[in-house]
């Protein structure tokens, strides 16, 4: 949730991408550079989570209190795998399924997009929810995450990576979902140190700690806004932050960096060698040729 803050000042503060919102207003989705590398690394963001959730635990080999022997640490490690997995995935499918509904195409990145949303949602909460409650938090999650999208479009606001939306939205939704469905016994389990801790309101915690992660929220939101509003401000003010508008036609591979990382033959040239031609398919005819 702190990246995502930050993320939005910064997207607000420096404004859009040129051509991203057309003269009538109108949202136009700039084309993206390689499907197949944001598949690449959603997966490795999505393994590295493995090691994030599941690996935050201090000790493996810890047996629980009043327990037998084949319970212990060791299975709440194993519980926050799962519950990471199956909120990753829950968000990755409703997203799939409920853009191809909005947009009607089918399209990857919504669904990479999707998946991180799911994760970064059930972060707060992976060691102390049940895994039922692992498929709310994903489903949730993939609803705020293309609600959070659709708001930014209607209001002109363009970040290239969703970072807001995933990591700010999806991020508060599992602050709340955590106060929601934490269980008396995981967290009790995980988190010994201190007794009779409050856990989650539907699981029969009561309130108490929703309201406190309603406060961490609003902390949250008003500690990030406070110091990286400023610094992406004078960051704005200096010319730090952004490249220039003839950089940013040109694009940053051919003025920065010395190439084309990428070949595009959308117009067939006979005469263009190397690279990877893609054709451009016509529809097929509605009506019989003649012979």
């Amino acid at each position: 949730m702190v990246g995502g803050i930050a993320g939005l000042w910064g997207a607000l503060i420096e404004g859009p991408r040129i051509g991203r919102f057309g003269g009538s207003g109108r949202s136009v989705a700039l084309r993206g550079h390689s499907a197949s590398l944001v598949v690449l690394g959603t997966f490795l963001l999505w393994f590295g989570w493995y090691g994030f959730n599941p690996g935050s635990f201090a000790k493996i080999l810890a047996p629980y209190p009043d327990s037998d022997a084949y319970y212990g640490q060791w299975s709440a490690i194993g519980r926050t795998a799962v519950t990471t997995t199956l909120s990753g995935c829950t968000a990755a499918l409703t997203t799939l399924f409920g853009k191809r509904v909005m947009s009607g195409h089918w399209n990857v990145t919504d669904v990479c997009n999707g998946l991180l949303g799911g994760l970064a949602a059930i972060t707060a909460s992976c060691s102390v929810v049940e895994p039922w409650a692992a498929v709310i938090c994903g489903f949730v999650a993939s609803l705020v995450l293309m609600g959070c999208n659709k708001l930014a479009e209607k209001l002109k606001y363009d970040d290239p990576l969703e970072a807001a939306q995933l990591h700010g939205g999806c991020g508060m939704w599992g602050v709340i979902f955590t106060a929601l469905f934490a269980s008396e016994k995981y967290v009790a389990e995980v988190y010994p140190s201190v007794a009779n801790r409050p856990y989650g309101l539907f699981m029969g915690g009561g309130g108490r700690l929703l309201a406190a992660h309603l406060i961490q929220v609003v902390v949250i939101v008003g500690w990030v806004s406070a110091t990286m509003g400023p610094l992406f401000f004078i960051l704005h003010k200096l010319k730090l932050l952004r490249i220039s508008a003839e950089d940013e036609l040109a694009g940053m591979d051919l003025t920065r960096h010395g190439g084309f990382a990428y070949a595009y033959h959308d117009q067939d040239d006979p005469d263009q060698k190397g690279g990877f031609p893609l054709s451009r398919v016509e529809p097929a005819a509605t009506t019989p040729q003649s012979v």
